[in-house]
């Protein structure tokens, strides 16, 4: 089978690896698509983020989904011929951690396409994909580019979890790459009254607007943008903050009512926050890493038509152009979700 690997900054390769054996209670699994997410433009471009950088070749990719071509002993759960979304969250279920309910800080993580342990987790831009069962949610009445969409939309709805209840509040989404437009919609779908978002294109503020925003600023034209909300001590009792820049975040304070709730989802390396400011107002700071129960939940979603992720996937390519691809996906002037079609070569 074929794979896209990693070996250093700019260098991608598709490479032929051999099909792993199908074991006990596993599914073999005929790659539809996968998505470029954020964290494998950074090991394209950079080779790695922060202190996490590629010591090892490392299969890219964990959006994908697939269609199931065999069962292994003990599955009763899946079909063959079935699209599944695949969830790269692999936890051990037997550290503390697990065992508290907070799967995704697993003390034994395996998720897919990640340099952070070494040897390194390999991730399943590839062919042929071995999946346990328990990873793989039913898909069907899907196209494989939405089921494809439920890990980045397993990021948000944990994210939104972290939030608390977003019923008629005021919403704030700082960056509009995949990961906030589908806050923007995910805050809509959960009873937002208004939702505002930034981000330093046209293309993307436009693309916020498409998808539920009420208003969009591109803070790159206008880098006061937010100052209009910062009268009577702030307007929005939530911020989505998807960029992991610290002016970003110091620029939206004020525009944050208080006692107000800042979710950070960017993981920009480490900033200079004013927390004085943040203390003055009384402001709540949540983290927001990962996913767990979410990704079942995305899915069901996404099937039951409350969640409708199609106007984020602005590029389909065949896997023959996988370097085209990730060029195009670093390129925030004309596309959001790049996927892989790995069903089709040229």
């Amino acid at each position: 089978m074929k794979a896209i690997v990693a070996h250093a900054a700019k260098d991608l390769r598709l490479e032929n690896q051999p099909v792993p054996n199908l074991g006990s209670g596993q599914l073999r699994i005929r790659l539809q698509s996968g998505g470029i997410c954020g964290s494998d433009l950074h090991y394209y471009n950079h080779g790695g983020f922060g202190a996490v950088r590629l010591k090892e070749p490392m299969v890219l990719g964990h959006e994908v989904s697939g269609i199931v071509d065999a069962i292994g002993e003990n599955v009763t759960s899946h079909e063959v011929g079935q699209l599944v979304a695949v969830s790269p969250s692999r936890p051990c279920n037997a550290c503390e951690y697990c065992h508290g309910g907070a799967q995704n800080h697993c003390m034994n993580m395996r998720f897919y396409g990640s340099a952070m342990p070494f040897p390194h987790i390999q991730g399943a831009f590839r062919e042929t994909l071995i999946a346990d069962a328990t990873q793989c949610a039913p898909a069907d009445g899907l196209t494989a580019g939405e089921a494809a969409m439920a890990e980045p939309l397993a990021v948000v709805l944990h994210a939104a979890k972290q939030a608390g209840d977003l019923m008629g509040k005021r919403v704030l989404v700082t960056g509009c790459g995949p990961i906030g437009l589908l806050a923007v919609i995910v805050a809509r779908a959960a009873g937002a009254v208004e939702v505002v978002a930034t981000d330093i294109t046209d293309f993307t503020t436009q693309m916020a607007r498409k998808v539920g925003a009420d208003m969009s600023h591109n803070v790159g034209d206008d880098p006061a943008a937010l100052e209009q909300y910062s009268a009577d001590k702030g307007h929005f009792d939530v911020l989505f903050e998807c960029t992991g820049v610290a002016a970003v975040v110091a620029s939206a304070v004020p525009a944050l009512r208080p006692r107000g709730t800042i979710v950070q989802l960017g993981l920009g390396g480490d900033m200079t926050l004013p927390v004085q400011a943040m203390t003055a107002k009384e402001l709540a700071l949540k983290g927001s890493f990962r996913f767990h129960g979410e990704f079942f939940t995305a899915v069901k979603l996404m099937r039951g038509g409350q969640i409708d992720v199609k106007p984020l996937i602005t590029h389909n390519t065949p896997l023959g152009n996988f370097a085209a691809a990730f060029e195009l996906a670093s390129d925030r002037n004309q596309a959001v979700k790049v996927q892989i079609d790995f069903t089709t070569s040229d």
